[in-house]
């Protein structure tokens, strides 16, 4: 194998060899493959995203109303009795922080944790989250353990 022999791999390149606009005598002169008239045979055409031909745009036929909160804090709700769940099975022990979340699949890595108080605590647990509601730390105290916020 040498420099003479290489060539590109097998249908890696796909332009034909016939250069479009370089003269009648080409056979792609003329119109050079745009056909006639109309927006796209002008140069420095293009289609803006969501164009439709001139139809009312999927964006704007569907109807708006309310209001998004862009600085939105979405929180990932863990309830107390999935923690005394995963407690019975041995999955958690005395310390519930964001690595043993994560490694028990309750929550992604990147997510804010609220811990809810659905259900009872048995365990003494020391829980690290993000947030807590009123009746969660109320109960995660109750049965001697530590709600520390993050």
């Amino acid at each position: 194998m040498d420099l003479s022999t290489l060539k590109p791999a097998k249908g890696s390149v796909k332009n034909n060899s016939k250069r479009v606009g370089r003269g009648q005598g080409s056979g792609k002169g003329g119109t050079a493959k745009r056909g006639h008239k109309g927006a796209k045979s002008r140069s420095g055409y293009s289609r803006k995203i969501g164009f439709e031909g001139g139809q009312m745009p999927l964006q704007r036929r569907v109807p708006k109303f309310g209001f998004t909160n862009v600085n939105r804090k979405e929180y990932q709700g863990v309830n107390l009795d999935t923690l005394q769940a995963y407690v019975e099975a041995g999955r958690i022990s005395d310390t519930v922080d964001m690595d043993v979340l994560i490694a028990a699949r309750l929550v992604r890595k990147n997510e804010l944790v609220k811990i809810l108080g659905r259900g009872e605590l048995k365990v003494k647990l020391k829980v690290t989250a993000h947030k807590f509601t009123a009746t969660a730390k109320q109960a995660i105290e109750a049965a001697g353990g530590e709600a520390v916020t993050i």
